[in-house]
């Protein structure tokens, strides 16, 4: 996988990648807000998918898990700029202002359909990234205009901007069936759930009377066969989106489990009918 970042600052980048595809599971620690300037990315949670391509703008909030696939697409690599609103920018800004928006407690991506305001924005960083040095403060204020942009084109975005709040403890199984396909380790399922690794570990083992890692790997092998046998969708097209991460080790334990390899699927389905 060929990826390249050029950075202005460790909150602000360029971020490219030549290859046909990169997956991730990943949690983010701030919200990023993304400018898309090619290429093709599909962002799966738990209740919705989202795909995003050139000329997007969107804002994905932080500790919401996701699959992020990002595609190269009409021979363009996937470039994005990235912007990360941490909570000390946050707090920062928000100290001396008064909030009359309710907080969200569970944030959704918010797309912002290619804002003029936005893109002008962010598509004005594009030459500091050749610069060898650019003054802090200058990136300080860049941060400081997009922030100020959201807030004017989104009345409700101080409800997630300014929600500085750490995740509770929350019912585990309930959290667990709605996301189970992500490849997060045990110790972010433990903090996602507001429980330390020991105290999840313990309380999944009360719920499920197993181990985590022996549910998820069979919750993730009963949504592979769904999708699949269902769906008539590929096995590279669901790996990804059911929290796999080899296709060789994929194929090898579904065929353990269900006694016949996935590419088989739908072979099978035209002998039963």
């Amino acid at each position: 996988m060929e990826h390249t970042s050029k950075y202005i600052t460790p909150d602000i980048k360029l971020s490219c990648y030549e290859d046909k595809l990169f997956k991730s599971d990943i949690i983010f620690d701030h919200h990023m807000l993304i400018w898309f300037i090619s290429g093709e990315t599909k962002i799966v949670q738990a209740e919705e998918s989202h795909r995003f391509k050139t000329g997007d703008i969107f804002l994905i909030p932080r500790n919401q898990p996701a699959t992020i696939i990002n595609f190269p697409k009409d021979g363009m690599p996937h470039k994005t700029v990235v912007m990360l609103l941490s909570a000390k920018t946050l707090r920062d800004f928000y100290a001396n202002i008064k909030i009359t928006t309710s907080i969200t407690p569970i944030p959704k991506i918010c797309s912002f359909n290619s804002h003029p305001l936005l893109e002008s924005c962010l598509s004005s960083l594009i030459p500091y990234f050749e610069m060898e040095e650019l003054p802090e403060h200058i990136a300080a204020l860049k941060i400081t205009e997009a922030i100020s942009i959201l807030r004017a084109i989104d009345p409700g975005i101080d409800g997630i901007l300014a929600n500085f709040e750490e995740p509770g403890k929350v019912d585990l199984a309930r959290f667990m069936e709605k996301n189970y396909m992500f490849n997060m380790t045990m110790e972010k399922f433990g903090y996602l759930t507001g429980r330390s690794i020991t105290t999840f570990k313990r309380d999944f083992k009360k719920t499920y009377n197993t181990t985590p890692q022996k549910w998820l790997t069979q919750r993730r092998l009963e949504l592979a066969h769904y999708m699949i046998s269902e769906k008539r969708k590929k096995p590279t097209e669901v790996i990804f989106e059911v929290g796999f991460e080899n296709l060789s080790h994929f194929s090898f334990i579904f065929k353990k489990q269900f006694g016949y390899a996935p590419t088989q699927l739908p072979e099978r389905n035209l002998n039963k009918n």
